[in-house]
């Protein structure tokens, strides 16, 4: 059964800063080409910031986003998960909190982070690799 810290394994992560503003955050996000960003202040974890957070808090209420701190404006009601829970596990945890992305932990120190997307192209890969050996297996077998 495959691990969340076997999907971290590699991969740098992403944040920003509480005292930024919703535009610095939002073009680092499109830098990066991502949807969602974690929101840390001296490493800790706050919140998240997302698309959805920047289009139902910041553009409908009329925020001026050069001077909205992304910390007033990013969720805060967060679930995460312990980075040796399993991909089954995450997806669970997604599906009962309805949400896309999950802050994974180390303790008290935030790991990763990783999106629903993200567990789909893992196990895909898995699955894709996993098809591989048993087509290899066959073909030598014959």
């Amino acid at each position: 059964m495959a691990r969340i810290q076997e999907m971290l394994h590699g991969r740098t992560l992403f944040f920003v800063e509480t005292s930024q503003s919703v535009a610095d955050v939002a073009r680092r996000m499109a830098e990066l080409h991502v949807g969602a960003i974690l929101v840390l202040a001296d490493r800790e974890l706050r919140g998240l910031f997302s698309e959805r957070d920047l289009m139902t808090r910041v553009v409908v209420e009329g925020l001026d986003p050069e001077r909205t701190p992304v910390s007033s404006v990013m969720t805060t009601n967060l679930a995460t998960i312990d980075e040796t829970a399993s991909l089954e596990e995450a997806l669970e945890c997604m599906t009962e909190r309805n949400c896309r992305h999950l802050p994974v932990m180390r303790g008290r120190e935030v790991a990763g982070f990783i999106s629903m997307r993200d567990l789909m192209h893992f196990e895909l890969d898995r699955k894709t690799e996993e098809l591989h050996h048993l087509k290899n297996y066959v073909h030598q077998s014959a």
